[in-house]
């Protein structure tokens, strides 16, 4: 069970990235203070856990009924980032009325970033490659850590961003919404191209 718990962590965390969504949550609760920046931080936690995890029981089975592939999943994911990035290069994050209405915790935090396509690939793949019940207990362990990583990352920034100009925030804001573009590009890229392999 150990050798299943650090393999799927370190798959995990490498995905889900826990550092690296440091600046894209600084930046998208630009307009929240600091007890929504944790509530934020708290639920787009849950609502990964239960992407990942929901596709982990039953992911697969929805897929093929509504015949979907996972390629298109990937590419779904990208233009849905590549609208969030829209929106922050545009400094609609920046305005809390506008941030309190729209739940950043659901996207693109929660999904694609923290529960994206890879990750939930990833997670189904995980299981698939083990039988016993004592190792899928381990996979889900290490994917249970690997989301508490991220959360403990995302509520580290909170104390970060207390110390931060409103005005870098805002900077944050706008840098992340052109990282984003080009990872919702790559997304998009990269599932046209699986698909093309597959099916070309």
């Amino acid at each position: 069970m150990i050798n299943e718990i650090i393999t799927a962590f370190i798959t995990m965390a490498v995905l889900m990235d826990p550092l690296g969504n440091i600046p894209a949550f600084l930046g998208l609760a630009s307009g929240y203070d600091e007890r929504h920046r944790k509530r934020a931080a708290l639920h787009a936690v849950l609502v990964a856990f239960v992407l990942i995890f929901g596709f982990a029981l039953g992911g697969r089975a929805v897929l093929n009924y509504l015949h979907v592939s996972l390629q298109a999943l990937t590419v779904a994911g990208g233009l849905l980032l590549a609208l969030i990035s829209l929106e922050m290069l545009r400094g609609h994050f920046d305005d809390p009325d506008v941030s309190e209405r729209g739940n950043i915790a659901l996207v693109p935090l929660g999904t694609p970033l923290i529960a994206g396509p890879g990750a939930i690939v990833a997670t189904m793949v995980l299981l698939d490659s083990v039988s016993d019940v004592p190792e899928r207990i381990g996979v889900a362990i290490g994917i249970a850590l690997a989301l508490l990583a991220v959360w403990v990352a995302l509520r580290l920034s909170v104390p970060i961003a207390r110390h931060l100009p409103e005005s870098i925030i805002h900077l944050l804001s706008r840098i992340m919404g052109l990282l984003l573009a080009g990872i919702a590009v790559q997304m998009v890229f990269n599932g046209t191209r699986d698909w093309i392999q597959l099916f070309g």
